[in-house]
Formats: C-alpha cells, sequence, structure tokens
C-alpha cells in the first residue's frame, strides 16, 4: 500500500510541475508577443484561468460523486453480509 502512495506523489508532483511549466511558457508567450495589445492579453489571462478553475472543479465534483458511490456500495454491501450471516445462523441453529 505504501509503494502505491508514494507513486500516486510523483505522479502528482509531475503534473504539478508539468503546469507550472506550461502557465510559465504560457506567460512568457504572452509576455514576448508585441502585436497583441495589453487588453487582448488580459483577457486570454482571465479566460485560460477560469478554464483551469472550472476543470479543477470539474474533477473534484467527479471525485466526490465516485467517493459518494463507493460509500453507497459499501454499506449495501455489509447490509447484505449482515443479511447473509443472519440467514446462516438461523439455518445452523
Amino acid at each position: 500500500m505504501q509503494t502505491t502512495r508514494s507513486d500516486n506523489n510523483l505522479i502528482m508532483f509531475f503534473n504539478g510541475a508539468a503546469v507550472v511549466v506550461a502557465y510559465g511558457m504560457l506567460a512568457l508567450s504572452l509576455y514576448l508577443s508585441t502585436e497583441v495589445p495589453l487588453s487582448t492579453k488580459g483577457f486570454w489571462g482571465i479566460g485560460i484561468l477560469l478554464l483551469t478553475l472550472a476543470l479543477v472543479n470539474f474533477v473534484k465534483y467527479r471525485f466526490d460523486d465516485r467517493l459518494s458511490d463507493d460509500r453507497i456500495q459499501r454499506l449495501e454491501d455489509a447490509r447484505n453480509e449482515k443479511l447473509l450471516s443472519e440467514y446462516v445462523s438461523d439455518k445452523v441453529a
């Protein structure tokens, strides 16, 4: 179990570094584009920021939904296990 956790940390670190590099390169390209007015650069920057926030929220809600489904499934499994154990103990007695 510990290996999986360290692998996940490594993957998350790599993805985080890739996002930082991508934003840095995007900021550099916007800064160096001399033919684009500053207001257009700001508009593009705000658009990218809002897109990033929307994607983070989308992933969070999907993750929360999956956790909720898993929790419900575990409750149903526990209930079924209890019913089966009661049925078997009634048959034995």
